[in-house]
């Protein structure tokens, strides 16, 4: 019989009986019709069941309908155990779904190679950088003039890139329309070429547009930008927008799938490096450079060659600036270049939440592995009740692995319905995780198509969950032994066991993932609560530019017209807001000594920025509107202690030296609290607070072309005030214009996006454990009271205090939850130094620490154990004693 009809046979199961019934009794009947006796007959062509089923060996695929029959079967095992499936199909939906979620945001941000035709040959060149506190980091920012050495050298063994960071710059597309805002990235002029990419309309940047600085303002911009800003226009192509002080002609769109090479962030507008006006300084690092490896080269020998160019190049750079020190010179002989793969692009984001994602794929695992043994030890218990259900099987005829494919086809069913349930899950919840780490200035643009990736995750997932929680139970099945069954069944003690084994592990997972939520939740609540040495509360942030500059009284009149508008207490100017990542740093030289290795910092502030964003004065006074830098400074207390080392620090004097050796000298003034300067996570820099009113050699006031006006306001709803004030200044003097408008407790928030978000998934993940083991512990717990129901009669019977009973019983599932315990003691203890780089102030050996999670199982077992030890103490003697 052909393959084909033998495969449709296996599911027309009831037509193919009839049809073998209806051919058995047409044998007959010609039987009849040549004169036999009916009963002879029929006695003679024998069973008809047996002849059928002989009949259907040969008209459809064994194995085929074995499946099917054991898919009806346990189809039908499920409805019986409706509140069993339930729990199980629930549970592993829930941690498949979390896994399906992870594994997109991982796959997204750290595994999926850039849509490019070389992504298997990229590289990215970074070199060590020794930081102010001596310790040594991974740089990967470049001069292009460096750049462009290592390029020339080194193009007969691999194509260089220069890529610059990805940033949110103002624009517009006339000057009557407002300012918007874009992502824009300057990128080489070969880049597109060596990509291997083609144009959706227009063209892309060849070579050409790279080549004079200055020369070529084209733009290309992204797929999704021209689909989100132009509705996918095809006038699009000759249009022009506003960058700064320059003008940009857009020439073509970019292809569909390409996004950028900053996973993370999509970027909209392309433009040609020659057009980034610190193209040629030597001492600006803005790019990274991207390698194209030429087949069949080695790395090693290319990279000692980049390295001895570039260690050159910086040796040179530094040689000819006066104020650089000698330590300095010799830490850059010293510095090392690095090469590394980056298929996947390269981006700060990946920096930030690898080593999150990492955890957060470590807690989704474990809540799968206690969702597994739960399921696990229902099915066993499920299994043990149908112990004599196999052993008839077996003494029928039922080979081992038949038992075992019909435990784990019920298992394979129950791990299909959580998979549509889990894939559910994950569409929701993964675009929910990427929208929680997105910034209102830097919005997170995650690519995460249900593709063959997501697909192949999921099936090898869902294998693998069905034989994590299927394939024990089946191989017990199959061990049965039919005497030993059907005479009463085999030492129920050996099961119990089983499943006490099972369940220890499950606390054990459950308190490493309550602990490790617990250290994420308390190093949140320690950044929240963290002493900022300033007041963020009703404050408004204006960042405000003024293209063609304005001096600084021009600056200080807006602000005297902002303190006008109603509901606005106090207003000042600073150069950037503080916790914006925004920074300026330079060498200090106290007494004329040489600059030391540590760096101070510097931000400029106008007279009442300091009781506007109420910062203690410690000594001293503030600035007048006759103090200017050079001159006059307030420093903080890091300052002091890092550089003055002095307990009147009033009236001192520092330098800072700038790279041509020049030295501006300042005169302490005054001293103010400490106070984050660029992150808050990061330790307190030494400061020093300038005027905002600048003077150069000559001693005259210069032009200021950006600047942020912090607004405190009478009320506790600063944004309410934010269109008022933006239109009062564009009206005030056509010249500013407001590019962004946050409130300072945004830009805090903004620091504390990555604990935040793991915190509440600490939070989510440790619930859910906790749930699961609560769940595993009740089934546990019930089972072995039904082994044991004729025991605890009996004691009863001889007179056991119902207390006593309900002690037996509890003391076996505490007796698990102390051992599971133990194990996730040791394996918490274990893996918290991998967590250290996501901690602060945290220490994972604290006693609250590690009491949090024992508390917390312990309370589940407490409740777990209620309606069991109810159970056991409704048992009555007389009915077990008659039984018996």
């Amino acid at each position: 019989m052909a393959l084909w009809r033998k495969f449709r046979n296996a599911f027309r199961s009831d037509a193919l009986n009839r049809e073998l019934d209806e051919e058995f009794e047409s044998h007959i009947a010609e039987a009849i019709a040549e004169g036999r006796d009916p009963e002879e007959a029929r006695r003679s062509f024998g069973s008809l069941l047996r002849q059928r089923e002989a009949s259907r060996r040969f008209r459809v695929l064994a194995w085929l309908d074995a499946l099917r029959a054991d898919m009806i079967f346990g189809m039908r095992q499920l409805r019986r155990n409706r509140v069993t499936t339930t729990v199980a199909v629930f549970s592993l939906a829930l941690a498949m779904g979390a896994s399906v979620s992870s594994f997109r945001l991982i796959d997204a941000l750290l595994l999926r190679p850039l849509p490019i035709t070389t992504h298997g040959r990229l590289c990215v060149l970074s070199r060590s950088w020794t930081n102010s506190d001596r310790s040594t980091l991974r740089f990967d920012g470049w001069a292009y003039p460096d750049f462009a050495r290592m390029r020339d050298a080194v193009k007969t063994d691999a194509d260089l890139i220069a890529v610059s960071y990805t940033q949110r710059a103002d624009l517009t597309y006339s000057s009557e329309e407002a300012m918007e805002k874009a992502f824009v990235q300057y990128v080489s002029g070969s880049m597109f070429p060596s990509f291997g990419l083609q144009p959706t309309l227009g063209r892309l940047l060849g070579p050409a547009d790279d080549r004079t600085p200055g020369a070529h303002p084209v733009a290309v911009i992204s797929y999704g930008y021209w689909t989100r800003r132009f509705g996918r226009d095809p006038k699009v192509i000759g249009r022009t927008f506003h960058l700064g002080d320059q003008v940009f002609q857009i020439v073509g769109v970019g292809p569909r799938p390409f996004t950028g090479t900053e996973p993370g962030i999509m970027t909209d507008i392309f433009l040609p490096t020659m057009m980034n006006r610190w193209v040629t300084r030597v001492d600006a690092t803005w790019h990274r450079t991207l390698a194209i490896v030429h087949p069949g080269v080695p790395l090693e020998p290319l990279r000692a060659k980049l390295e001895s160019i570039s260690d050159h190049f910086e040796f040179a750079r530094l040689q000819a600036d006066a104020g650089v020190s000698k330590q300095a010179l010799s830490s850059t002989i010293h510095e090392k270049l690095y090469i590394a793969p980056a298929a996947a692009g390269v981006s700060v984001m990946q920096e930030d939440y690898r080593t999150a994602l990492v955890c957060l794929a470590l807690l989704v695992g474990l809540v799968l592995l206690i969702a597994c043994v739960n399921v696990a030890n229902l099915m066993a218990a499920l299994a043990a009740a149908r112990a004599r259900e196999m052993a008839l099987r077996v003494s029928i005829g039922a080979g081992r692995w038949r038992l075992v494919q019909l435990v784990l086809v019920e298992s394979a069913m129950l791990a299909f319905a959580a998979s549509l349930l889990g894939a559910a899950l994950a569409q929701w919840s993964a675009p929910w995780v990427a929208h929680s780490i997105s910034t209102p200035d830097y919005p997170a643009r995650f690519s995460m198509p249900a593709d063959w990736r997501v697909l192949g995750f999921g099936v090898a997932l869902g294998m693998l969950v069905m034989l994590l929680f299927g394939l024990a139970p089946a191989l017990r099945v199959s061990s049965v032994q039919p005497v030993s069954a059907l005479k009463g069944g085999e030492d129920p003690h050996a099961r119990r066991r089983l499943m006490q084994v099972l369940i220890a592990a499950q606390v054990a997972f459950c308190f490493l993932v309550v602990f490790a939520g617990g250290l994420f939740v308390a190093t949140f609540q320690r950044i929240e609560h963290r002493s900022l040495g300033f007041d963020p509360s009703h404050l408004l942030l204006l960042e405000t530019l003024a293209p063609q500059g304005r001096m600084p009284n021009a600056w200080a009149q807006m602000a005297d017209s902002l303190r006008t508008s109603p509901g606005v207490a106090m207003v000042a100017e600073s150069g950037w807001p503080l916790v914006s990542s925004g920074a300026w740093n330079g060498d200090i030289s106290v007494a004329g000594a040489p600059p030391g290795k540590e760096w101070g910092y510097f931000l400029p502030i106008s007279p009442g920025w300091l009781a506007t964003m109420k910062m203690p004065l410690l000594a001293g006074r503030d600035f007048n509107p006759r103090d200017a830098f050079p001159g006059a400074a307030i420093v903080n207390q890091t300052f002091v202690k890092d550089f003055l080392k002095s307990d009147r620090p009033l009236g001192m004097t520092f330098e800072k030296v700038e790279d041509d050796g020049r030295r501006e000298r300042c005169q302490v003034i005054g001293v103010v609290a400490d106070a984050p300067y660029r992150r808050v996570r990061e330790a307190i820099l030494p400061v020093a607070f300038v005027p905002f009113r600048a003077l150069d050699a000559q001693g005259i006031a210069g032009m200021q072309y950006s600047g942020t006006f912090a607004v405190r306001t009478e009320t506790d709803r600063p944004l309410a005030f934010a269109a008022e004030l933006r239109r009062k200044i564009s009206e005030a003097d056509p010249g500013f214009r407001v590019s962004n408008v946050e409130t300072q407790q945004e830009l805090l928030d903004v620091q504390t996006v990555r604990e935040r978000l793991l915190a509440r998934l600490g939070v989510f993940f440790a619930g859910v454990a906790l749930l699961l083991a609560g769940i595993g512990m009740y089934g546990v717990l019930n089972y072995s009271v039904l082994q044991r129901r004729r025991e605890i009669g009996v004691r009863l019977a001889l007179g056991a205090h119902r207390g006593h009973v309900a002690g037996i019983v509890a003391a076996e599932v505490f007796r698990i939850v102390l051992l599971g315990a133990a194990a996730g003691w040791v394996l918490g203890i274990g893996s918290a130094r991998y967590l250290a780089s996501l901690l602060y102030q945290v220490k994972a050996a604290q006693l609250d620490m590690l009491a949090l999670p024992l508390l917390a199982i312990l309370g589940i077992a407490v409740v777990a154990t209620q309606p069991v030890i109810a159970r056991a103490l409704r048992i009555d003697p007389a009915e077990i004693l008659r039984s018996e």
